[in-house]
C-alpha cells in the first residue's frame, strides 16, 4: 500500500521508526528556522557574557549586538526565516511568559493609574494623529495608520490598523514606513527613555508606567523595562499589555469608522494570543499554586526568549532604510512618538 511502511529494518527497529518520524515530521517543517535562530540565540549567548563581565544591561548588548548583523536580512537568505521567528513567534511566547512574575495583589497596588493613562493615551494621540497628518499635508488615514501603530503596539499595530483602511495605491508603502518608523523609533526610546526619565525622579512603579505607556514595539518596552530594574520590567510590561489590549476594539471600531466589511476571522485574527498566556498566569500565579521553583524557571526561560527575541529585532533593524523615507512623513511621526511620551510624563507628574 503505498506510504506504508514495508521497510523492515525499519518495521522492526522502532528507533530507526522514530528516527524517521521525526526527519519527515520535524525536521522538513522546522529546518528553515534553524539558521536564524541559531544566531539569535548565539548573539543572545554574546550579550549575555558581556552584560556579566560588564555590569550593562543584557537587553542593550543584545540589540547593539543584532543591529551589527543587520546585513543578514538585507536580502532573502536561509536565515531570513529563522530571524523572523526569533523576532516575532519567540517574543510573543516570552511575553506571555512574563505573566507568571505577577498578581492581582501587584496590579491592585498600581491602582487605577496605568488603566487612566493607556486609554487617554491612546485615544488622544490617534486623534493628534489625524491633526498631525493636516498640518503635514499628509491624508487622514495615513495620520490613523501612523499614530495607531504609535499608540498601541508599533508594528503589529500598523499591519493590523492597514488592513480595515479603505485601500489606495499607496497603501502597502504607507503600510512598510509605518512598520520600518515605528520599529526604529522604538529602539531609540528603548536606549534613551530609561536616561531621561532618571532626572524626573520618578520611583520605579511610576518609570514602568512611563515606559510601558510611551515605547511603540513590546519588546523595546520588556527590554527598557528589565534595564532599569525587576519591579519597573514587570510594571512596564504591564502596562504595554494593556495597550496592546486595545488593539482589537480600535481596529473594529476603524472597520466600522470606514464601512469596510471585515469578517470575524479577521478582526479575531488581530487579537494577541500571547495576552491570553500572560493573563492565564497571572491568575495563577494569583492563586498561589505555582511553586516556586517553577516560577523561577519559567522567568529563566523567558528572559533567555526575550534577550533572543531582541538580538533578532536588532538585526531587522536599518538605520538606512529610516533615513531613505520623506522628511515629513519621518517628522509627523516623530511628534507623534514626541506626543504620548509627553502627555503620559505629564500625566504622572500631575499625579493622575
Amino acid at each position: 500500500m503505498p506510504g506504508s511502511n514495508n521497510n523492515p529494518k525499519t518495521k522492526n527497529n522502532p528507533e530507526l521508526s522514530v528516527q524517521k518520524i521525526f526527519h519527515n515530521k520535524f525536521w522538513q517543517k522546522y529546518n528553515k528556522i534553524f539558521p536564524g535562530l541559531l544566531i539569535a540565540v548565539t548573539i543572545a549567548i554574546a550579550a549575555t557574557f558581556l552584560s556579566e563581565h560588564y555590569d550593562a544591561p543584557v537587553m542593550l548588548f543584545a540589540l547593539l549586538l543584532g543591529m551589527a548583523f543587520n546585513f543578514l536580512t538585507e536580502e532573502e537568505s536561509k536565515v531570513t526565516k529563522g530571524i523572523e521567528f526569533s523576532s516575532k513567534s519567540l517574543l510573543r511566547l516570552a511575553v506571555g511568559l512574563l505573566g507568571a512574575r505577577i498578581s492581582f495583589a501587584q496590579i491592585m497596588e498600581l491602582g487605577l493609574t496605568p488603566i487612566i493613562i493607556v486609554i487617554i493615551g491612546v485615544f488622544a494621540t490617534i486623534g493628534f494623529g489625524v491633526f498631525s497628518a493636516r498640518l503635514f499635508g499628509k491624508s487622514t488615514q495615513f495620520g490613523i495608520l501612523t499614530s495607531g501603530a504609535v499608540a498601541i503596539c508599533g508594528a503589529s499595530a500598523a499591519m493590523a490598523i492597514s488592513t480595515v483602511l479603505p485601500q489606495h495605491k499607496n497603501h502597502e508603502r504607507d503600510t512598510i514606513f509605518a512598520v520600518v518608523a515605528v520599529t526604529t523609533l522604538s529602539t531609540i526610546a528603548m536606549i534613551i527613555y530609561p536616561i531621561i526619565i532618571s532626572f524626573f525622579h520618578l520611583n520605579d512603579n511610576q518609570i514602568g508606567i512611563f515606559l510601558g505607556g510611551t515605547i511603540h514595539d513590546v519588546a523595546q518596552v520588556v527590554g527598557a523595562g528589565y534595564s532599569v530594574s525587576p519591579e519597573a520590567g514587570d510594571v512596564s510590561t504591564f502596562t504595554k499589555l494593556l495597550r496592546v489590549s486595545m488593539l482589537l476594539p480600535i481596529v473594529f471600531g476603524l472597520s466600522l469608522l470606514f464601512r469596510k466589511k471585515t469578517n470575524s476571522t479577521s478582526v479575531k485574527g488581530t487579537f494577541p494570543s500571547f495576552l491570553l498566556l500572560f493573563a492565564a498566569l497571572v491568575i495563577i500565579n494569583s492563586v498561589g499554586i505555582i511553586p516556586e521553583q517553577i516560577i523561577t524557571t519559567i522567568n529563566q526561560l523567558s528572559r533567555w526568549l526575550l534577550v533572543t527575541a531582541i538580538a533578532a529585532l536588532g538585526m531587522k533593524t536599518s538605520i538606512k532604510q529610516m533615513a531613505a523615507i520623506g522628511g515629513g512623513a519621518i517628522s509627523m511621526i516623530v511628534a507623534q512618538t514626541i506626543f504620548i511620551a509627553l502627555l503620559v510624563l505629564i500625566a504622572l507628574l500631575i499625579g493622575i
